[in-house]
Parts: structure tokens; C-alpha cells; sequence
């Protein structure tokens, strides 16, 4: 449920609604409130809970289990009375040995430079906005955002994985590693971590430092 909160109109934000383009001005929202269309309802700015605490603390949370998940096994597959142990990259690796480097390459990107690149750029962000440092590229970090998004597919990856185990569940015997639980734990904060940020509201802080 929106909250109207009364402002100085010197404190809004003009804003144009991205589905029936009418504009707003847009009082600052306070942390868990959302701003809709006047006319047709859709979201114009959200100001999530925890504001950028809880976001950087969710951000730096994903980064500690995306470094764990990948820094131990990932599975153990005893077959014929020989071990093989898989981690996050090892994966890749033998995708490019077994002839297929471009799907090697996507696995990379998608399940660890991608999610990687993205928490570093979130943290950046958030981080300067926090400490009000000035820092340089931090408008370059958060235009890369949207472009890092659509790369990040650790769900897909942990399918993969489920569907490994499906098939090689009656020809090996499969021991889970301390990287799967860390990466299992990593798609739920990722989750949550996504819905703490706003980058609208986050640019409308970059302008709002840019200006004084």
C-alpha cells in the first residue's frame, strides 16, 4: 500500500511513467514505499526496505558464497571405482576439453564472471553512495548493471545440475561438496538481494550528489 508523504516540491523528482509516459513528480520515498502511475498504475520508484543497508549487507553476503561455492568441490563422482571431483570452473574446463568451447565460454560467463562482475559493480555502488565517497566510475558501474543482468543465470546452472543428477544417478555414485550448498544458498540472497535494489533511485542519488 502506497503512503503519500507532503514535500517541498524542490525535494521531487519529475519522472515520466515508462508505459503511458505521463508525468510525475515524486516525492522521496520512504524505505518500503512504493511510487505507481497516476493513470495506469504501473511502478515508477520503489524505495525497498532496509534502504542500502540491507542491500549491501546481501550483496556482501552473495560475494562471500560466490567465493565459497567456488573455492571447494562442487560434486564427487565415483564411477567404476574412480573419483572425480567437479568444481564451479572445473565444469567449464571440461566442457572445452570435450569439443565444445563455446558452451564452455557461456557456462563461465553465466554462472561465474557474470554473477562476479555483477555483485562487484552492485557493491561499488552501493558503497560509495553509503560513505558518500566520490569515487570514480561509479555512474559507469551502474549503467553496466543492466547489461551484467541478463547473464546471470545461476538457477539455469543449479537445473543443470539437477538434471546430472537424474541422469547419472544410476551409473555413478554422486557425493554433494561444500560448493553446492554455498551455491544453492547463493541463488536465494542473490534473489533477495536483486529485490533490494533500485536502480532509479540510485541514479536519482547520483544526480542528486551530482548537482550540489
Amino acid at each position: 500500500m502506497n503512503q503519500p508523504v507532503r514535500l517541498e516540491a524542490s525535494e521531487s523528482t519529475l519522472l515520466a511513467c515508462h508505459e503511458c509516459d505521463t508525468l510525475h513528480r515524486i516525492p522521496p520515498l520512504t524505505p518500503g514505499h512504493t511510487a505507481r502511475c497516476r493513470v495506469c498504475g504501473a511502478k515508477l520508484l520503489r524505495n525497498p526496505k532496509g534502504g542500502l543497508d540491507r542491500a549491501i549487507a546481501l550483496y556482501s553476503t552473495a560475494l562471500i558464497l560466490l567465493l565459497l561455492a567456488n573455492a571447494f568441490p562442487f560434486l564427487t563422482l565415483e564411477i567404476g571405482g574412480r573419483s572425480e571431483i567437479t568444481n564451479m570452473a572445473g565444469a567449464s574446463w571440461s566442457l572445452y576439453r570435450a569439443g565444445m568451447p563455446e558452451l564452455a565460454v557461456v557456462v563461465f560467463i553465466t554462472s561465474i564472471a557474470g554473477p562476479g562482475l555483477l555483485i562487484v559493480c552492485s557493491l561499488y555502488v552501493l558503497l560509495a553512495l553509503r560513505l558518500r565517497l566520490r569515487v570514480p566510475g561509479v555512474r559507469l558501474a551502474l549503467s553496466w548493471l543492466s547489461h551484467l543482468e541478463p547473464w546471470v543465470m545461476l538457477d539455469v546452472f543449479m537445473l543443470g545440475v539437477l538434471v546430472a543428477f537424474v541422469k547419472l544417478g544410476n551409473m555413478a555414485t554422486m557425493h554433494v561438496g561444500t560448493s553446492l550448498y554455498a551455491f544453492v544458498a547463493l541463488i536465494g540472497v542473490a534473489a533477495a538481494a536483486t529485490s533490494s535494489f533500485e536502480p532509479q533511485l540510485l541514479w536519482q542519488r547520483l544526480g542528486v550528489r551530482r548537482r550540489r
